[in-house]
């Protein structure tokens, strides 16, 4: 019987420590940022769908991408994505939560080559 208890005792030893190892695992890189083409095109441009997708358990938020020389010829919703100098701000720094995705629509010659580059990452 002791023998039971004692395996018992080391299977949930090794689950949490594995969720905790999950957890730490979370990273900015984690943030995935994929684009297409809607098929529209607004003044003569193409309008392109941009999904950030949170490929981790762990929120996150803040979350700010490098979009120097960002530029489209319609307006990006400001609660999605709002320019300030060379960085753009995601979902008004609201969380994006493990495993959902963020996504806008802009019009331009060729999809932006959005970077991340700082994120506030939340586990519980």
């Amino acid at each position: 019987m002791a023998s039971i208890i004692n395996i018992l005792c080391v299977i949930l030893f090794v689950s949490l420590m594995s969720q905790g190892s999950l957890q730490q695992q979370c990273e900015i890189k984690d943030l995935k940022i994929n684009q297409k083409p809607t098929g529209k095109n607004v003044n003569n441009k193409p309008e392109w769908t941009a999904t950030i997708s949170n490929n981790c358990i762990c929120t996150q938020m803040n979350v700010q991408l490098s979009c120097k020389g960002f530029q489209t010829e319609e307006p990006v919703d400001p609660s999605l994505l709002s320019k300030s100098g060379d960085l753009c701000l995601i979902n008004n720094g609201l969380p994006i939560y493990g495993f959902r995705s963020i996504s806008f629509v802009y019009a331009w010659d060729a999809p932006f080559a959005f970077k991340t580059s700082y994120s506030e990452i939340a586990c519980s």
